[in-house]
C-alpha cells in the first residue's frame, strides 16, 4: 500500500509540530516547508527531526515561503502531496497592526499562492486551511459558526477572511478538495 503523503505550512508552529507527530504515527511521509533564517526555528519538532541525513526519517523539510510562488511551485510539483495542511501565518493579532501588508501578504496572499501551486501540480491534493475566530471580530451570537456574520477588526482577521473565503472560492469554482477549519485560541503541554 502507498504510503500518504502530507504537506505542513507553519510545521515548526504548535499546531503544526502536533500534526506532523500525528501524521507520522498514522504511517504518513511527511513534509515541512520552514523559512530560511539565520537562527533554527526547529525546537518544537527536534524529538522527530533527526536532519537531512537521516534517510530512513519519514519527515522531510523544504525552504520555502508562503510569499514565494516559486519555491511553493517547486514544492509541491516535487513532492506530490496527498494531504496539504496551511498553517502557517504571520498570527499575532497586535503586530497584525504594525505589519498589516506583511500579515496580508503571508497569512491572505500566501493561501491563493499556495492553492496555485496545487491547482497546477497536484489538483487531487485535499486542501486544509486554518483559519481563525478572528474572522468574526465582535460576534454577538454565541456559539459562532461558518453562518454566522463575519466581520473581522484586525488586519489579521482581515487576511484570515481572505484565505477562508480563497479556499472557498477554488474548491466552488475549480473543484478543489479545500476545507476550512476555524480554530480557537488553544493551549498545549506541547509549548
Amino acid at each position: 500500500m502507498k504510503r500518504k503523503k502530507a504537506l505542513i505550512t507553519g510545521i515548526t508552529g504548535m499546531d503544526g509540530s502536533i500534526l506532523s507527530e500525528q501524521l507520522l504515527d498514522k504511517g504518513y511521509e511527511v513534509h515541512g516547508i520552514i523559512r530560511r533564517s539565520s537562527t533554527s526555528n526547529l525546537d518544537r519538532i527536534k524529538g522527530i527531526y533527526k536532519g537531512s541525513h537521516d534517510l530512513s526519517s519519514n519527515l522531510h523539510l523544504h525552504y520555502g515561503d508562503l510569499s514565494d510562488s516559486n519555491s511553493l511551485n517547486g514544492i509541491v510539483k516535487n513532492v506530490q502531496p496527498d494531504e496539504c495542511y496551511n498553517l502557517a501565518a504571520q498570527s499575532d493579532v497586535r503586530i497584525s497592526f504594525d505589519k498589516p501588508e506583511y500579515t496580508a501578504d503571508i497569512t491572505g496572499v500566501g493561501v491563493l499562492r499556495m492553492l496555485e501551486a496545487l491547482m497546477f501540480f497536484k489538483p487531487d491534493c485535499r486542501f486544509y486551511q486554518a483559519s481563525s475566530s478572528e474572522l468574526f471580530g465582535v460576534a454577538y451570537e454565541a456559539p459562532q459558526n461558518e453562518k454566522t456574520r463575519m466581520h473581522p477588526r484586525s488586519p489579521y482577521g482581515v487576511a484570515k477572511l481572505f484565505g477562508y473565503t480563497t479556499a472557498v472560492n477554488y474548491r466552488e469554482s475549480y473543484g478543489i478538495h479545500a476545507s476550512n477549519g476555524i480554530l480557537y485560541n488553544i493551549s498545549s503541554n506541547y509549548i
